[in-house]
């Protein structure tokens, strides 16, 4: 094998050793949905609904590529109520890095030819 194989051979086992536990048990729960409420994966997980535990799931989530919802439809009865529950959706369309928008030089390139009076 060569110095690259083993170098990616190595960092895939660095990188299945630092792998959250719930990541396996969470991709296998949200296989072939589009939406999940955050406390019905705490109750599959059998976490409490802390803080600390809704920011490692939210972790999770991202990396398997799921954006952050509120949503009436999550809850039992959510649509007769007023009551909004947060979780879990797949995006719609590609989701784009931040790194990709660039806001500045959009603003500027729009307004440069504009005189600002006051």
């Amino acid at each position: 094998m060569s110095f690259l194989g083993k170098l990616a051979q190595a960092r895939a086992e660095l990188e299945a050793h630092h792998e959250d536990p719930w990541r396996n048990k969470v991709e296998a729960a949200v296989r072939d949905k589009d939406a999940i409420s955050t406390a019905a994966l705490l109750d599959l997980l059998r976490v409490p609904a802390t803080t600390g535990t809704a920011r490692r799931l939210a972790a999770v989530m991202r990396s398997l590529h799921f954006i952050p919802i509120k949503s009436r439809r999550l809850m039992p009865g959510g649509r007769a109520g007023n009551t909004v529950t947060r979780g879990w959706a797949r995006p719609v369309r590609e989701v784009k890095s931040s790194s990709a928008i660039r806001w500045p030089g959009v603003c500027m390139a729009r307004y440069q030819h504009e005189k600002v009076e006051r």
